[in-house]
């Protein structure tokens, strides 16, 4: 995407670099590696800049920048994963589905009741098809949702999983018009080819990427 805005990001190096940061999470959430080895990424991140000044670039700032987003946008988000799916130490599988099956249904509540019966637009300067209808039925929709699974999912209480609920409802539905201002400003209609007709991959990650990070520090700072 950022190619097509005309940029050159460093594609084999970001990967390369967003492939250790989560690995790296994995192995210390997993408890396989000591925390301190999470500092490897900090000198991935500063072999950008080293690997610019012999590229001779144009924009090598440019390009860094971009570099830097693709790790902050997308691989620190799902890194984040890891260690959510590993709160008190071990692995539970509860937080990951909870997590997901409340993300879906905001998601789906939106989509079905703003196409349904959505009027008044939610944010048309970046995405004029988000309505407040369907804002609020996703909302709806996710609350039933976490009520429902905090009977069985017990990790966490049920006023966590309410708390965790309205992250992703708020977060999350930010996060759908944070990727959709991101094509705008670089004038793409898709993030991708992998899935057409739906505004490519990215679109079905837009609200996981930008709600992951506060789920993750919500649960490490009050549970």
């Amino acid at each position: 995407m950022a190619e097509k805005g005309n940029n050159n990001p460093q594609k084999i190096a970001g990967t390369i670099a967003g492939a250790i940061l989560y690995a790296s999470t994995s192995l210390v959430a997993a408890g396989v590696l000591d925390v301190k080895f999470l500092l490897i990424n900090l000198a991935f991140v500063f072999l950008f800049f080293i690997i610019e000044l012999f590229s001779k670039a144009e924009n090598p700032f440019a390009n860094i920048a971009f570099t830097l987003l693709g790790l902050i946008y997308v691989a620190i988000p799902f890194s984040s994963l890891n260690f959510i799916t590993a709160l008190n130490g071990t692995y539970n599988y509860q937080l990951l589905f909870g997590f997901f099956f409340i993300l879906w249904s905001n998601d789906t509540g939106a989509y079905l009741v703003g196409s349904a019966i959505g009027k008044h637009k939610l944010f048309p300067r970046v995405s004029p098809g988000k309505t407040w209808e369907g804002s609020i039925g996703g909302a709806v929709l996710s609350y039933i949702v976490a009520f429902i699974i905090a009977e069985w999912y017990t990790v966490i209480d049920r006023s966590d999983w309410m708390v965790i609920a309205t992250i992703l409802i708020v977060v999350g539905s930010l996060g759908d018009l944070v990727e959709s201002l991101f094509k705008r400003s670089i004038d793409v209609k898709d993030s991708g080819n992998i899935l057409p007709g739906h505004g490519g991959i990215l679109d079905r990650f837009d609200s996981l990427i930008l709600a992951t990070p506060f789920v993750f520090v919500y649960l490490y700072i009050f549970k």
